[in-house]
């Protein structure tokens, strides 16, 4: 069983993802560090991590630093950033001795990156969302941390972070195909594209509506086509099951969800907004990477 008091974590952002998974870590009795810059930075050393707890606003002491020194060694480094910075966020810490890099980053293929960090690169997915207002966090988890080797071997790092999300009482599941769940997960995150302007998002009352849903819903279906023709299996089983629904149930379903004050925030927040490169780059790098198969 992983020895919680011998490992030493370190988040690179401390944006929605990154903060969550601190906040969950250093809860465990986990040392975990935050790797954080300009304002964010400023506020964690000024009030903690503060984060929104049942209608209190609650906050946690956190060790902080800004920049992260080649022997400064941790047992997990966690960069959970946006698609579009994962390159340069890499190339940041490329030099940095530590032996396992966990990418909680969407993404379509993995070699850019592997050609930075090599076989330190462990692929994962968060199983988080929500938003930060102001400096304070409104997120939670909604479903498992999915994470494998590119291989697909059971190695003994996988083993220790299963352990180490067991600490924290995260739910995961260790995946034999990563590549696979992240194609399948962009077939999805890419239709958030509809949900953007040529300078911000829509309204709610937009993005609730017949055109915008009806569009999104053509475009998961269609996406999740091309996932299955380019021979990836589509994972997990629910991603699979929305291209057999008509899209009027689709439409239907994501009505709903639009009702949800969580989704809202995670479809249409601050975090959303700022996501907008990154949601184009997926959506260009998906039908790139699906029509070169």
């Amino acid at each position: 069983m992983l020895n919680v008091n011998s490992h030493k974590i370190l988040i690179v952002g401390a944006g929605v993802i990154g903060s969550l998974y601190a906040l969950r870590f250093a809860q465990s009795g986990v040392d975990v560090t935050i790797l954080a810059r300009g304002e964010r930075l400023e506020a964690l050393q000024r009030d903690g991590l503060r984060y929104h707890d049942n209608g209190m606003i609650v906050q946690l002491s956190v060790k902080t630093i800004s920049k992260l020194a080649d022997d400064d060694i941790y047992d997990f480094i966690f960069v959970p950033v946006r698609y579009d910075q994962a390159e340069a966020t890499l190339s940041e810490i490329r030099h940095n001795q530590s032996t396992t890099i966990v990418t909680l980053i969407n993404t379509v293929g993995y070699e850019s990156w592997f050609e930075i960090v090599g076989d330190r690169l462990l692929p994962a997915f968060p199983g988080a969302g929500g938003d930060l207002k102001g400096d304070v966090l409104h997120a939670q988890f909604g479903s498992k941390t999915y994470f494998g080797e590119i291989n697909g071997q059971m190695s003994e790092r996988v083993r220790e972070l299963a352990g180490l999300l067991e600490t924290a009482d995260l739910k995961y599941e260790i995946l034999p195909d990563m590549h696979a769940f992240h194609v399948s997960h962009a077939a999805l995150a890419a239709v958030n594209k509809h949900f953007y302007t040529d300078d911000g998002m829509v309204d709610l009352e937009t993005a609730r509506s017949e055109s915008i849903l009806s569009n999104l819903a053509a475009d998961i279906k269609q996406n999740i086509r091309l996932v299955e023709q380019a021979g990836f299996p589509v994972i997990p089983a629910n991603t699979k099951t929305m291209a057999d629904l008509p899209e009027k149930e689709i439409v239907s379903k994501y009505r709903q969800m639009l009702n949800d004050d969580f989704v809202i925030d995670v479809k249409l927040g601050n975090k959303a907004a700022s996501r907008k490169a990154e949601i184009l780059l997926l959506d260009e790098q998906f039908h790139k990477k699906l029509s070169n198969i």
